[in-house]
């Protein structure tokens, strides 16, 4: 079953979900014909998508909206926090193409900062999936929560099989590890998921966690690694400001814990647009290019703890 197909049996199941767009179909090319009037285009107006939802939704629906994820977050910001965020309505917004996922889109349509906006909203939920099969799996509890939640689309095909278990604030554990924790969330986890193995295989005792909602976020994941690894590690397809990165400094800040933390993210710079992989060649994303970075970074503390 496919994120389509869950939106068409919750239609089908669910007489107060309603599917919503932008004129971004790609993620429900063939639902319009399936479901009627419960199908809503607006066309290219995401602050009358996001307003329109939110009318929706206080007369007892639950609308799922899509819309490119750089102009849902930036172009309808004040909709989305007011009319949806502190009237703590049902609504969620789907965003497609969010991070390295526009390939070849240049600054205008790259959200890379969209889990900062969007988590500073009140009430406003985060979900990241890994990948089409973390999505699949976890989508449908997300979409029939009472709580506002930005998605970040993904269909990027699995290198992992997830588990079913899925609870908001609650990290997937794939391994904790005592010398690198990798930490991470949506498009990058397969880089993440290879480059965990390569350095396993390299015979350095390594984790790999998939965060998968950033707000609420699993604290006791990141004070454990903080604590219990000697590194690490936070990979995003995000800028280092108001990341995954800011939430660990945010959450050990609270904690009163301490811990070599080696980011991967992009510091005040857009990536280069290109096809996915280029993208990835370019910016050194590949998981050979991560694993690398990883223990060099490592090698330095283990030097530095043995003077």
């Amino acid at each position: 079953m496919n994120y389509e197909d869950i939106l068409e049996k919750l239609v089908n199941t669910n007489e107060r979900i309603m599917i919503m767009t932008a004129e971004n179909r790609a993620a429900i090319r063939n639902l319009p014909g399936k479901i009627g009037n419960r199908f809503i285009d607006t066309g290219i107006t995401e602050m009358t998508l996001i307003g329109m939802a939110s009318g929706l939704a206080l007369r007892g629906r639950i609308p799922v909206a899509h819309a490119l994820a750089s102009f849902l977050t930036m172009r309808a910001f004040e909709f989305a926090r007011t009319d949806v965020g502190i009237a703590n309505l049902p609504v969620k917004l789907v965003g497609g193409f969010s991070g390295i996922l526009s390939e070849a889109n240049g600054p205008t349509h790259q959200a890379i900062e969209d889990v900062s906006i969007m988590r500073g909203i009140p009430n406003m939920k985060v979900f990241c999936p890994a990948d089409e099969d973390d999505m699949v799996k976890c989508i449908e509890q997300v979409l029939l929560s009472e709580s506002p939640y930005y998605i970040r689309y993904n269909n990027r095909k699995p290198e992992y099989t997830h588990s079913n278990e899925f609870s908001e604030g609650k990290a997937e554990v794939i391994e904790n590890g005592r010398d690198i924790n990798i930490l991470t969330y949506g498009a990058l986890f397969n880089e993440a998921y290879k480059a965990y193995k390569i350095l396993k295989n390299s015979g350095y005792n390594t984790g790999l966690i998939n965060m998968r909602t950033l707000k609420p976020v699993d604290e006791n994941v990141i004070v454990d690694s903080l604590k219990n690894s000697l590194l690490t590690v936070c990979i995003e397809d995000h800028f280092l400001k108001g990341g995954l990165y800011s939430i660990i400094a945010e959450t050990a800040l609270k904690h009163n814990v301490m811990g070599k933390v080696f980011p991967f993210a992009f510091d005040e710079k857009w990536f280069k647009p290109a096809l996915l992989n280029d993208v990835l060649e370019y910016e050194q994303l590949t998981p050979e290019a991560i694993s690398e970075k990883i223990k060099n970074e490592f090698l330095k503390i283990k030097n530095n703890n043995g003077k």
